[in-house]
């Protein structure tokens, strides 16, 4: 279904969500059978030709990858190894170049741009019309015109070292101390700001002398200007931005820089809906936390709620941050996050100081293209000598759920660490084991409550239940041990509502199977997951039911780790169509603990967060322990050396867990990173010749590639039919002979050559040809391709999904009678192909208007089962000035998934689904303005549904598949079909793959 999922920039501004649909009966409506429901209002946007505030990306490139080629002005491309000049006299003029540009193209349609971009990308924001935006998507020199979207931080609200990093055997111990961890090196976070009061960012004032010989990397003012001499041989240079309680002498020499960029959230937001300070300083806490993971001062020591945890680091203690907040807090959580221009500033300040390493613990709600904006942002980081660790995303365990999964950034999965444990021991015996951070000493035997038990006369059973605030009776729960549902309401504000109410510690439950986590709570609590906490609810609700609270566990039970978190997003990635492997590895994120902002963490200086948002960090930090020992070495060099030195990652029996879509590469092994035998490296070329092999024109002249084909340090082919051979290059950091072995389940898999005898710093190229043998089509396998010697052993994941065949998802053609032929390459030989329809349904007519609301959208659902071949929808305005739109979804456990915006503003579009999976599908109709003199806009739809059932009208040739692996042609012919209206038939080849046939 990946054509269903693709967005291009005339429909980027779509926010696809979910949102709650009851399922409709019957296996087609002909006519609108009720509308979704109301909430679906404030989820549904409108195509990209609403007005409003849009990026525009030119092709042109922008100073950190110009090499030249305008006359008169000098490449501005950094050599390698050096950040990007943009105070010389040749940025400034191709800089002032690249503007001028930006005015003439938006003088050109009557816009004026508000913000420039010239380091990262080029590109330009600007308010503009619906009319502006379609002049400018087809305006030659224009990339993408993009929405000024919404992105949110990826976070889900016991000190132990999970990456032994400390101990004379540590990371830390190899480099030389902790204060030698990263020394050098600049940690940039993209993010939502930092509390600079934070012990995990204390250090000394900074000075105005210059850095010495003795103390090369000693950062100090020069003026406003805050300078690092950097273990790469270049400077940073930053400042400390002053604002909203946030002075310029709260930077130091740890954190040497602090900067926000809100305009278009600031613009966005009126001051009584902001919970944000108009600074640098951060609003919520995120930012703080990902900082100080990545990079916090060594040994600090953590005591909150009267537990003490010890002494936490950050990954790479000596290194320095700069904070770019670009990220904002709105009142009550509303309107959160940052805007696309806000981020896009935010990194091309990051990159025009100097960073070494950006953090960016930000996503968005759907998986961005390659050519994203902040994706091409990171192109040119990357091009710069910028590791860019990036969160997966929190929409796990879905599929195809994960963000910035372009192959220049590092994408991260969340992991799960050493837990820290509490049991619940009831009063009938039973002893329950979960996971909390609150439980320091024994909460002795206490009446157990449930709360919907404690509930207030006003408060609904369900409410209290969930313990949401103001729901319990302090009458009822006071000195009790309250069980509150997981479900409704933030988990930390059920345990502020037992406290509230007089309770004296909680146990929170999970009714179904879902994660645990160790949130910093206000009173007391254990997290229990299934099936013991269906036998706590159960116990709690029986008379004279008690309890008590001990930390550790009890039970005889242990929790295997490192598992991949439930929430840590899946791929397959879309944007890839399967062709690169993301995530790319795995990294502790769950029950992170780390410097917050006390005002919005209860008064808590430190608290335990959990997502992907906290994974990313951790691999931030790595990357600068290895920048600091290696600063010559490319970004790509470095990831190649976290994901070929990983270990196996867990399922919850303790067995490996064999999901590539999940863990990637594996579980981050830092004991193993610094000595990676082998490094598979690349650049700009293979970018941009990844990005042309994905159908994407970058004006380079650089040759295509096949996706599959970049070289990443893992091997992904989402579509194989027959045998494909993969080509990588690696080079060696340690000579010596190295001897390959592959395992690919249901595959053939043959690596030539086999051997490769290498001399430090040679690179060689070597294949891997894959063959179906036994794999079942169009099911995923996966093994691991390992190079062993010099005493390493360097691994890489291979993923394949086996393809019993490529054919074209739609063909079309015109005439009562008449034939269409296509392209058609099957992985065997003999197998038969089958035709279906034609099928004509009626036209129903309909009208929708202009604005209206998105409950009111009418709606055409059919009900797909395993008899179903190909739905069409087609509509189209009764007059010919209309112009009309649809909504695709699809039902996903009883939600209503958008998948895309349908038409081009014309008076008619088509969806089209070839071999649904079974469930219900539907589209809305939407308009974005009636015709003139309309109220509304008149139209026809019909819903084409082939089944099984449907007859053979359309007749196929061959009649089964001629060979293997080699292109034949099919031709599908039809006689007798009506003129006056579409219809549709379905050529089915092995396995439900087909090709819809449209005709007239």
């Amino acid at each position: 279904m990946n054509q269903l999922r693709r967005r291009t920039a005339l429909i980027a501004a779509a926010v696809l969500t979910t949102t709650a649909f009851a399922a409709p009966s019957g296996s087609a409506a002909p006519a609108p059978t009720g509308a979704p429901p109301d909430n679906l209002a404030a989820s549904l946007r409108l195509p990209k030709f609403a007005a409003g505030r849009y990026v525009v990306t030119l092709a042109d490139k922008p100073l950190a990858t110009y090499q030249g080629g305008v006359a008169g002005l000098k490449a501005t491309k950094p050599a390698k190894g050096r950040k990007v000049d943009t105070a010389g006299a040749d940025a400034k003029r191709y800089s002032s170049f690249l503007t001028s540009r930006h005015n003439q193209i938006a003088a050109a349609v009557g816009a004026k741009a508000s913000r420039h971009y010239s380091t990262a990308i080029n590109a330009f924001a600007a308010n503009l019309s619906g009319q502006q935006v379609s002049q400018l998507s087809k305006t030659p020199g224009v990339v993408a015109v993009t929405p000024d979207q919404l992105h949110v931080a990826l976070d889900d609200k016991k000190p132990a070292d999970f990456l032994k990093l400390s101990g004379k055997t540590g990371v830390w111990s190899a480099l030389g101390g902790t204060a030698e961890a990263g020394k050098g090196v600049v940690v940039g976070v993209v993010d939502t700001g930092i509390w600079p009061e934070s012990a995990s960012l204390s250090g000394p004032k900074l000075g105005t002398k210059p850095a010495t010989a003795a103390d090369p990397y000693r950062p100090y003012r020069s003026g406003s200007t805050i300078v690092m001499h950097k273990a790469d041989g270049n400077d940073f240079t930053g400042s400390c931005e002053a604002g909203e309680d946030f002075t310029a002498d709260l930077c130091n020499t740890k954190l040497i820089s602090a900067k926000y960029f809100g305009d278009a959230w600031l613009g966005a937001t009126p001051p009584e809906a902001r919970a944000d300070y108009a600074s640098p300083r951060d609003g919520e806490g995120h930012g703080t936390h990902t900082a100080t993971t990545a990079a916090g001062r060594a040994g600090v020591d953590v005591a909150e709620g009267g537990i003490n945890f010890g002494t936490i680091s950050g990954v790479a203690p000596a290194a320095k941050i700069a904070v770019y907040k670009a990220l904002w807090e709105g009142k009550d959580g509303v309107g959160s996050g940052g805007y696309t221009s806000d981020i896009l500033a935010a990194i091309d300040q990051a990159v025009a100081d100097g960073v070494d390493v950006i953090n960016y613990s930000v996503g968005s709600i759907f998986e961005s293209e390659h050519t994203d904006p902040v994706q091409l942002a990171f192109l040119s980081a990357a091009s710069a000598g910028i590791f860019v660790s990036a969160a997966g995303g929190n929409s796990g365990p879905d599929a195809s759920s994960l963000d910035n999964t372009s192959p220049w950034v590092t994408t991260v999965g969340a992991s799960t660490v050493a837990p820290y444990e509490a049991t619940a021991v009831l009063g009938n015996g039973e002893k329950y084991a979960g996971l909390s951070t609150s439980v320091a000493t024994n909460v002795s035997s206490k009446p157990l409550i449930t709360g919907e038990a404690a509930k207030t006369a006003d408060a609904t059973a369900y409410d209290a239940s969930q313990c949401l605030p103001n729901t319990l009776d302090a009458g009822k729960a006071a000195g009790r041990i309250v069980v509150c549902d997981r479900g409704v309401g933030a988990r930390v504000a059920k345990s502020a509502e037992v406290k509230r109410a007089g309770g004296v510690a909680m146990i929170l439950l999970n009714l179904t199977d879902q994660d645990m986590v160790a949130d910093s709570h206000s009173v007391p609590t254990v997290h229990l997951n299934t099936p013991g906490s269906l036998s706590v609810k159960a116990y709690a609700g029986t008379p004279g039911a008690t309890a008590q609270l001990a930390p550790g566990n009890l039970t005889s039970q242990t929790t295997p780790y490192p598992q991949m978190a439930d929430f840590s997003s899946r791929g397959p990635s879309l944007s890839s169509h399967g062709d690169l492997l993301k995530p790319d590895l795995a990294a502790p994120g769950v029950n992170v603990l780390a410097a917050v902002a006390p005002p919005t963490n209860d008064g808590h200086s430190f608290a335990f967060y959990s997502g992907t948002s906290m994974a990313a960090p951790h691999i931030a930090g790595l990357a600068a322990l290895y920048l600091a020992k290696h600063p010559d070495w490319t970004p790509m060099m470095v990831k190649s050396a976290l994901m070929t030195t990983t270990s196996d990652v867990k399922t919850a029996s303790g067995a490996v867990d064999n999901d590539p879509f999940a863990r990637g590469a594996g579980e981050v092994q830092p004991s193993r990173m610094l000595d990676p035998g082998l490094v598979y490296d690349s650049g700009d070329t293979d970018w941009l010749g990844y990005l042309e092999g994905s159908g994407v024109n970058t004006g380079t002249g650089v040759p295509a590639i096949d996706p599959s084909d970049y070289n990443a340090p893992s091997i992904a082919v989402g579509q194989l039919v027959g045998t494909q051979t993969i080509t990588r290059r690696v080079t060696a950091v340690t000579g010596g002979l190295y001897r390959a072995t592959v395992s690919v389940p249901g595959m053939k898999a043959v690596v030539t050559p086999s051997i490769l005898n290498l001399q430090a710093g040679q690179t060689r190229s070597f294949t891997v040809k894959l063959t179906q043998d036994t794999a079942a089509s169009n099911e995923t396998t996966s093994g691991w391709l390992t190079w062993q010697g010099a005493g390493t052993s360097v691994r890489s994941p291979i993923v394949v999904v086996p393809t019993s065949v490529l054919a074209p998802a739609s063909v079309s053609g015109t005439g009562a009678s008449g034939q269409v032929s296509f392209d058609v390459t099957a992985g065997k030989a003999g197998t038969p192909i089958r035709s279906y329809g034609v099928v004509s349904a009626p036209l129903v007519p309909g009208a929708v208007p202009a604005g209206a609301a998105d409950a009111d959208l009418p709606n055409y659902p059919v009900t797909v089962t395993a008899d179903t071949k190909a739905v069409q929808w087609n509509i189209k305005t009764v007059d010919p000035a209309g112009s009309i739109w649809m909504v695709l979804y699809k039902v996903v456990n009883g939600q209503m998934q958008l998948l895309s915006f349908e038409g081009d503003g014309s008076n008619q579009a088509s969806a089209t689904v070839a071999a649904p999976a079974p469930g219900v599908w539907g589209v809305l109709a939407i308009t974005l303005s009636n015709p003139p003199g309309a109220d509304t806009t008149q139209y026809t739809m019909q819903s084409n549904v082939v089944t099984a059932s449907s007859g053979s009208a359309l007749q196929v040739t061959p009649p089964v598949t001629p060979a293997a692996g080699k292109p034949f042609q099919v031709t599908a012919a039809w006689s007798g079909v009506r003129t006056d209206q579409r219809s549709i038939g379905f050529v089915e080849f092995p396995n439900r793959a087909g090709t819809v046939v449209t005709i007239n």
